[in-house]
């Protein structure tokens, strides 16, 4: 009988030890896509940026844009894991996105690669160069075949400007001033001219 009331005695705390805290659900990893409709954009347009979070479920996303004027957006992806949200360039310039999937009890946080989009306008340009080679420039430097830049009325010499022309990028700084034909936003060098496969008159896209 003493070693029966022993045994009944010591049973819960046996429960209890094979029972043991309960244990807390672990994270899981997580992957999280971006994707643009558009990398680059003129005026006011807006972009759409998509993605998905694995595993699948309902998710909180945010999309960090950084820039010439960044946000911050937020949103919680559908049940299948994908979300949407749309975003509009308030100025002109180069732009970094990333999507993040916060995390929760369920999933790790993850992150996106960085995606790259431009705002663009639309500018009236020209070119310079020959019969002025050897001359100086309002920035500084001499004029020369082979100098990369743009000339403008008023933006700060050096300022690095994106110009765009059927498919052709190029990054070039402000080294002069002009032009000084009414109408006309830019005047590009000759080597800008070429870089950019540009006739000489006409509308290409700029970021300033």
């Amino acid at each position: 009988m003493t070693l029966l009331a022993a045994v009944l005695a010591l049973s819960p705390a046996a429960a209890l030890s094979k029972k043991g805290p309960e244990r807390r659900q672990r994270r899981v990893g997580s992957h999280i896509s971006l994707h643009l409709s558009t990398h680059q954009v003129v005026g006011d347009r807006r972009i759409v940026l998509r993605g998905r979070v694995r595993p699948r479920g309902s998710h909180r996303v945010k999309v960090v844009v950084r820039g010439p004027r960044g946000a911050v957006l937020g949103q919680a992806s559908t049940r299948h894991g994908a979300f949407a949200l749309r975003w509009r360039p308030q100025r002109l310039g180069t732009y970094r996105v990333r999507a993040y999937g916060i995390h929760d009890r369920r999933v790790r946080g993850s992150s996106s690669p960085i995606r790259r989009v431009a705002a663009y306008r639309y500018a009236n340009a020209s070119y310079y160069g020959p019969g002025l080679y050897g001359s100086g420039m309002a920035c500084g430097g001499t004029l020369l075949p082979g100098t990369l830049g743009v000339a403008h009325k008023t933006l700060p010499c050096g300022t690095m400007v994106t110009l765009r022309y059927h498919g052709h990028t190029v990054t070039v700084p402000v080294v002069d001033r002009g032009p000084y034909v009414a109408g006309r936003d830019f005047d590009l060098t000759t080597a800008t001219r070429e870089r950019l496969h540009f006739p000489g008159v006409g509308t290409i896209l700029s970021s300033r």
